[in-house]
């Protein structure tokens, strides 16, 4: 029998897709809570299904460099889209290059704060171009739109010295052409535009993980309080320093504040707005936690300004920090989901509420509402209030009876479902609660292929990035688990780089499937074109290519 690209338009339902988010596939398996927890269904199909590997971060979910993790929102942007879209410092090149950054009610409301307040414009964030984190060319265009187009008269940058995604050592390659930029906008413009604090960015602000909050203090009482050591300028500062540590490098150099003979130059106070300018998420979560939540208990805010506050992007889709943000997601169009519905497709989204915007909003091509009433059908199952290192089961099993029940119905067409718990319990660190994790997710997953079988459908098993994998941090020149000085090894609670399974059962005995070896380093934005090809539907040519050659 020739294989095909397409299986019957009348072929075996439903078909079943399975989002393990969080768990991913690694080589090492100290830490790795993935490898080390008893999951008997999963390493049955892998040792009974066809599967392979896809890449779930960098450049293939449309970050700028292979060195970004991924993440749920654009892990599963990328798989409802079918195609990579612009996620990161793509994204906001393109709002800069069309003026969207300027005319969204974000840049407008924060605009409108400082002129109704007489306020100060801050920007604080990583001072350099390396790409990673941030571009300086990001923060010279919103500088240049605030003093010759908004016409705000005054603006205060706080400046976290890179050293490590650049020269170790170029901190003054950047701020002397900076400090000439600012004097020519003051001329051109008639603005009041200057350095006000710095600092080295593994010393202030620029914490991840909850690893230091001392950073974020520190921080805090440099860029707002405006207290610390005073120089007259940054270049003052930095050569100071220099001096004093020698051989240190940019990204070590201590805390320093703005000041002339009236005291420090831009402390943030009420009235003000700032912006977070990195694009770039972990470095960015703790700092705008601590300008945003009322109930903050981190660190003293001493001060805590009334001020109108914003990142470049929302750092964390989950949590939805910060509240306001400059760059919206990407709006992406021609969906997965919505040619289904155009050919008639009934389809199921399912999920636990910290994961539900996931299978419906982002899936969607972060589109609110459903394509069509009567196809679709959106579940969401209340998560716990509670800390998920103490339910690492979460709402897996609610997920499952309800999963289990619409397959041997044959309710719907396409069914895809999210289990939450390797993320976010892999977020929290605690590995023994990251096996309970993982063994949950494995414990429903038989439960689904039994019914899948039964039903004589499909299933697709997969992941949108890794988490629970990793759950020490490893050293990446040594390849092993760094540890404290007691000996115990140091907790990760961050995403990893890792590829994620792509796994394809047939319940139905009539249909075999091999992936098409024609399909070069694939991605999740080769799942949409797969789920059509299982459909009988022939996937759109904007579409990544599908994976599988299927016979029937």
């Amino acid at each position: 029998m020739k294989a095909k690209h397409l299986l019957p338009r009348n072929g075996p339902r439903p078909l079943v897709l399975v989002i393990m988010d969080g768990i991913a596939c690694a080589s090492h398996t100290e830490g790795n809570a993935v490898a080390n927890a008893y999951t008997p269904h999963l390493d049955w199909l892998l040792a009974h299904c066809p599967y392979t590997l896809l890449k779930a971060h960098g450049t293939a979910v449309g970050l700028p460099s292979d060195e970004d993790m991924g993440n749920s929102e654009v892990g599963h942007n990328a798989m409802g889209a079918g195609r990579v879209y612009a996620q990161g410092a793509r994204l906001v090149n393109e709002a800069l290059a069309t003026g969207r950054l300027f005319q969204g009610k974000t840049w407008q409301r924060l605009m409108n704060y400082c002129r109704e307040n007489h306020g100060t414009l801050h920007f604080i964030g990583l001072f350099s171009d390396g790409n990673v984190h941030s571009h300086l060319d990001h923060l010279k265009r919103m500088l240049e739109q605030a003093a010759f187009v908004e016409k705000i008269p005054r603006s205060r940058l706080h400046i976290l010295l890179d050293g490590r995604d650049v020269g170790e050592t170029s901190a003054l390659e950047y701020v002397v052409p900076f400090e000439a930029f600012l004097e020519a906008l003051r001329r051109e413009a008639g603005v009041d535009y200057r350095i006000a604090s710095g600092g080295g960015r593994m010393v202030i602000t620029m914490d991840r993980y909850e690893a230091n909050w001392d950073m974020v203090a520190r921080g805090w009482k440099t860029h707002v309080a405006g207290e610390g050591r005073f120089f007259a300028s940054a270049v003052e500062a930095i050569e100071t320093y220099r001096k004093e540590i020698p051989g240190v490098i940019d990204q070590d150099l201590p805390p320093f504040v703005i000041a002339d003979a009236h005291g420090p130059i831009g402390p943030i106070r009420d009235g003000d707005a700032v912006i977070f300018f990195n694009f770039r998420g972990d470095r960015a979560i703790e700092i705008s936690r601590a300008f945003e939540e009322g109930d903050f208990d981190k660190f003293p805010r001493e001060p805590y300004p009334m001020v109108a506050y914003a990142g470049m992007m929302e750092y964390d889709g989950d949590l939805h920090i910060p509240k306001s943000y400059l760059v919206e997601p990407p709006h992406i169009e021609q969906t997965v989901s919505e040619f289904l519905c155009a050919e008639g497709f009934k389809q199921l989204a399912i999920s636990e509420t910290q994961k539900f915007g996931h299978v419906t909003y982002f899936w969607n091509g972060n589109r609110s509402g459903k394509f069509n009433e009567a196809l679709e059908t959106y579940v969401e199952i209340p998560s716990e209030r509670v800390p998920f290192e103490q339910r690492p089961w979460m709402k897996a099993a609610e997920i499952t009876d309800r999963v289990v029940q619409d397959i041997a119905s044959k309710s719907y067409d396409f069914l895809r479902l999210n289990f939450a718990n390797g993320d976010m319990v892999g977020h929290t660190g605690v590995y023994q609660a990251a096996i309970v994790a993982v063994e949950t997710v494995d414990l429903c997953l038989g439960r689904i292929i039994k019914a899948v079988q039964e039903a004589q459908g499909l299933l697709l098993v997969t992941a949108d990035h890794g988490n629970a994998d990793e759950m020490y941090e490893i050293d990446k020149k040594t390849g092993r688990v760094k540890r404290h000085l007691n000996g115990e090894p140091k907790a990760k609670t961050a995403h990893t780089l890792n590829p994620v399974w792509f796994i394809v059962y047939s319940g139905s005995p009539g249909v075999k499937m091999r992936f098409d070896p024609n399909v070069k380093d694939p991605g999740l934005t080769n799942i949409a074109a797969t789920l059509m090809q299982l459909l009988g539907v022939n996937p759109p040519d904007l579409y990544d290519p599908p994976l599988l050659l299927c016979e029937s």
